[in-house]
């Protein structure tokens, strides 16, 4: 019988680390069970940098809940229909670029949880409760219950409107875009800058007094960073992509057998 736990959910709701990878260009659903291989709690698909088409991202969120990695999905924009359709597909979470003020993070909670926090349609049981019979008031529980609503903060206006955003019921994560947010400010890649540093503890401030988790992208190169953000709160940390570790690990063996034609 499969899960419906959303085990990333749990592991934050436990005071645990969440580390989830990104995928841009892996489009067959091997990729969640080499995840998983890794170590990694979730995945994220990203749709908003790829032309990966909801087809793939139902296949890979399937087979990540059946190897107990968490399925999320960054949606290209506020596009309220490709949000449903993700969560239909499988996803147990959606993460939603460039959310600036509550009015926004109404609209996301309105389309992704069912009533009576929302208003999402209801299909029944689908990819992420195994299709299993279930009585339709289980299912809108569940999905309410297990479904990670992710508003990502990436433009000095999210961040100066953190606090409402995180207010709004529903909102389950504040996910700071640390490069997109340090282009925004007119400072990229100047992750130690002290505006970017403040943004950082204001976010994470509005976090801890209503309740919501914090997560951060952007930082993985960073180790002394990323310590310091786990000390502000942060829960979880988007580590690097199938496309930096694909790279990674084919020009340092490709240095190598250099190295050995050389020696």
């Amino acid at each position: 019988m499969i899960s419906y736990e959303n085990r990333a959910l749990a592991r934050m709701l436990a005071g645990d680390l969440v580390l989830c990878m990104g995928l841009r260009q892996a489009r067959t659903p091997d990729i969640a069970l080499m995840a998983s291989a890794c170590g990694f709690d979730s995945i994220y698909v990203d749709m908003e940098h790829s032309p990966i088409g909801l087809d793939a991202v139902s296949a890979i969120c399937i087979a990540a809940t059946g190897c107990g990695v968490t399925p999320l999905v960054r949606v290209p924009g506020h596009d309220l229909q490709c949000m449903v359709r993700a969560l239909d597909g499988g996803a147990q979470g959606i993460i939603v670029p460039h959310v600036e003020d509550a009015g926004q993070a109404r609209a996301l909670v309105e389309a992704a949880k069912y009533p009576p926090m929302g208003h999402r349609s209801v299909m029944g049981s689908g990819p992420s409760l195994g299709y299993e019979p279930l009585p339709l008031a289980q299912v809108n529980e569940l999905g309410n219950r297990e479904t990670l609503l992710v508003a990502m903060l990436e433009t000095p206006r999210g961040i100066a409107n953190a606090d409402e955003i995180a207010a709004v019921a529903g909102i389950d994560m504040l996910l700071i875009g640390s490069n997109d947010l340090c282009t925004e400010m007119g400072i990229p890649g100047q992750l130690h800058h002290p505006a970017l540093r403040e943004a950082f503890e204001s976010t994470a401030a509005a976090c801890r007094r209503h309740g919501k988790f914090l997560g951060i992208g952007g930082v993985r190169g960073d180790i002394a960073l990323q310590r310091a953000l786990l000390g502000l709160g942060a829960r979880m940390l988007i580590a690097g992509s199938d496309v930096t570790y694909l790279m990674r690990a084919a020009a340092q063996d490709a240095k190598q057998l250099r190295d050995v034609q050389n020696s």
